[in-house]
């Protein structure tokens, strides 16, 4: 018994000190110079969120609905495709097509049960949204197989600047296959054209047996992406196991790592790796260490918020605040709570109207109001 006492407090000990990052960036306190202003409430678990030309949103809720939402009233959409609506799976993100105002393309990713095997993985749709009701539905990518394993689905949508479509899944709890195998899904950020199709420029294009669709791999759940609007890279953050979280630049065919470098302990304590950097491999512009679960983020670009202007915010799910990432080019110089328990923060954007607005499970949708 006190053997086996002993071998538990060195694991504990070990793993306590795993979750200690040296000389990090301070995490300061918030400076409260805002308000918030609830513009919907009653959604339980809201995941994206896109603006109409009118200025009216679309948010999508995880359980199946999507809402349309005009002066504080949810309308919910009608046709949308059921979804497997399981552990972090469900209806994820929403984006409009940079020339939504001529094609009216609106993009969607879900877990699907379409495809191969029991249970769900990540798809990728477009629709048109006609009298609140989506329409002209195509599918442009799904993941697979499926499998009935509840965690990490990704997702997140962004384009580019040469209006290319990236959106992002996670490796499905199989990470000692999925993330580093480019033959498989899963783990991975895709790059396709606004219909579906391969770009010719992707990086494993030709290479056999490859899933031509991918951009990047060795990614473990990256439910945050954004396109920094200075450089017009994209940027993507993801969850890491027990430490670890990471803030990545995403470039083509760079492999992440994961797992095999990692910041993080596995949930019982135990090493998943005991590297932290490799050759060939990208390592992350920032990590959290002990994960705050990231979710969501946004570059400030509104003189509404003159101190975050330039900045990055990025929500966390555990310790329920935004996190604002101050940056100085490429590298982080300073991080600040916004919103202390506000709840947990499952997106952040900022509207066409430049305020930031906030997805909060339990609560809705927030609009930060400056002082």
């Amino acid at each position: 018994m006190a053997k086996y006492t002993s071998i538990l407090l060195f694991s504990i000990f070990v793993s306590c000190n795993a979750q200690q990052k040296q000389n990090d960036i301070p995490l300061l306190d918030e400076v409260k110079n805002y308000t918030f202003e609830t513009v919907a409430s009653g959604i339980p678990i809201p995941w994206g969120m896109a603006w109409l030309p009118d200025g009216t949103m679309l948010v999508t809720e995880k359980s199946g609905i999507i809402y349309h939402i005009v002066n504080g009233v949810k309308t919910e959409i009608k046709n949308v495709p059921k979804v497997y609506n399981r552990g972090q799976g469900g209806l994820l993100d929403i984006v409009l097509h940079p020339n939504y105002a001529k094609n009216g393309w609106i993009y969607i990713t879900y877990a699907s049960t379409e495809g191969e095997g029991e249970g769900g993985n990540t798809k990728l749709i477009r629709a048109k949204l006609e009298n609140e009701s989506l329409t002209q539905i195509e599918s442009l990518y799904k993941a697979g197989p499926n499998t009935t394993k509840g965690q990490h689905f990704g997702s997140r949508i962004v384009f580019d600047k040469d209006g290319f479509l990236y959106f992002s899944a996670g490796e499905r709890g199989n990470h000692f296959v999925n993330p580093q195998d480019i033959t498989r899904d899963n783990g991975k950020i895709y790059r396709l054209n606004d219909d579906g199709s391969i770009p010719a420029t992707n990086p494993f294009v030709g290479q056999k047996g490859a899933k031509e669709a991918i951009y990047s791999y060795g990614h473990r759940n990256p439910q945050g992406m954004a396109i920094n609007p200075v450089s017009g890279e994209i940027w993507e953050h993801e969850h890491g196991p027990q430490g670890g979280d990471e803030i990545n630049i995403i470039k083509k065919g760079a492999n992440y790592g994961w797992p095999v470098v990692t910041y993080g302990i596995d949930y019982d304590g135990t090493t998943i790796s005991t590297q932290t950097e490799k050759p060939g491999i990208e390592n992350p512009i920032y990590y959290w260490v002990p994960s705050i679960a990231p979710s969501g983020m946004v570059f400030v670009t509104s003189n509404l918020y003159p101190e975050w202007k330039g900045h990055l915010l990025v929500g966390s799910l555990k310790f329920q605040y935004l996190e604002l990432v101050k940056l100085k080019n490429n590298t982080i110089i300073g991080r600040q709570k916004i919103g202390t328990d506000i709840g947990r923060v499952r997106n952040v954007a900022q509207g066409p109207d430049g305020y930031i607005y906030i997805g909060v499970e339990g609560k809705g949708i927030l609009k930060i109001i400056p002082n």
